[in-house]
């Protein structure tokens, strides 16, 4: 297919550190998605996008109906790129196609590094990395059946496939950019992960690099961007509660907010996820909300209410009533 224009090229073209919110399952929702671009994020991804569902289209059990709504985005959002799953390169072609013709997003990425069980399962995520041949594959089904540049998600080392042999493998095919994510498929998502990695890669991949995992703060972003020499960073859960993270890093400097501060946002995520879904789906939003009040006077009595939410008036009760109840502590 012939190609449209290649938003990482632009981005590597002005030489400038590359924000990126990092795919998460269940998180990066269009609604978190518009907050990290008003704090600063360049690139946002959807959530995992399983390739099955869209290449099962026809049955009701696929999910594909829901597959398509998860994926939907808003114009603020771009670039916005889209993530897929899955283990069978058919499968993945006809997925392609679905999501450049029905979807339109500015990209397509391909999930070699997801560790969770039931992906594993499938022989998608991590499995897929280990499958070379397979992989290979994958990635030249999807560039065959789309005009979008398509970028590729990894881990530091899945058994005994390493980041270095999986890219090497990879380096003649036309991958836009390359998200490594520093911990291995035995690590999960805790312990040191290895940024450094991001050099041993670089000459063998000419697109542009994001390094991924562990930034948590101003701090650590600034140290994995010196330790890897990366094009940028992805964050994913360090960004979970503090949105404003990406703010940090473009400002040079940490953000130190008010409790005030930090639920006046929690309410802003909650009326823009209203806005967008409708109060029936607030339930959808309580695993967010209790991430922002780690540290908070009563934070283990605050998140139990927040994890029981229905509707918007709920959300804002218990903000004032946790106001008036710690008037005295808060900052």
């Amino acid at each position: 297919m012939m190609k449209n224009n290649n938003f990482w090229q632009e981005y590597k073209k002005k030489k400038q550190v590359i924000l990126a919110l990092a795919p998460l399952a269940g998180f990066t929702d269009s609604t978190f998605r518009s907050l990290v671009k008003d704090y600063g994020a360049d690139v946002v991804y959807s959530e995992m996008a399983s390739v099955a569902a869209l290449y099962y289209g026809g049955s009701k059990r696929d999910g594909a109906l829901e597959t398509k709504e998860l994926l939907k985005f808003k114009k603020k959002e771009r670039p916005y790129v889209v993530q897929i799953f899955g283990s069978l390169p058919q499968h993945f072609a006809q997925a392609a196609r679905i999501i450049t013709q029905e979807i339109k997003p500015d990209g397509l990425d391909i999930n070699f590094g997801c560790p969770v069980p039931k992906i594993i399962k499938q022989g998608a995520g991590s499995a897929l990395m280990l499958d070379l041949k397979r992989a290979r594959a994958v990635i030249e089904a999807v560039l065959e059946n789309t005009n979008l540049p398509v970028s590729i998600k990894i881990r530091a080392r899945v058994k005994n496939v390493s980041a270095l042999e999986f890219v090497k493998y990879m380096s003649d095919l036309p991958i836009a950019a390359l998200m490594i994510h520093g911990r291995s498929f035995k690590q999960g998502f805790s312990g040191a992960v290895n940024h450094a990695l991001v050099k041993e890669v670089r000459p063998f991949f000419s697109g542009l690099i994001l390094t991924n995992g562990g930034i948590n703060s101003f701090t650590q972003a600034h140290k994995a961007l010196e330790i890897s020499q990366a094009d940028g960073l992805g964050l994913g859960r360090g960004a979970l509660g503090r949105p404003w993270l990406f703010q940090e890093i473009k400002e040079g400097k940490e953000i130190n907010l008010s409790s005030l501060d930090i639920l006046g946002i929690i309410l802003k995520q909650a009326q823009i996820f209203v806005a967008q879904k409708g109060e029936k789906s607030l339930p959808d939003l309580r695993k967010h909300l209790v991430w922002y009040v780690q540290g908070f006077p009563q934070a283990s009595k605050l998140r139990a209410q927040l994890v029981a939410i229905n509707s918007l008036a709920d959300i804002e009760k218990i903000i004032n009533n946790y106001k008036e109840e710690n008037y005295d502590t808060l900052d």
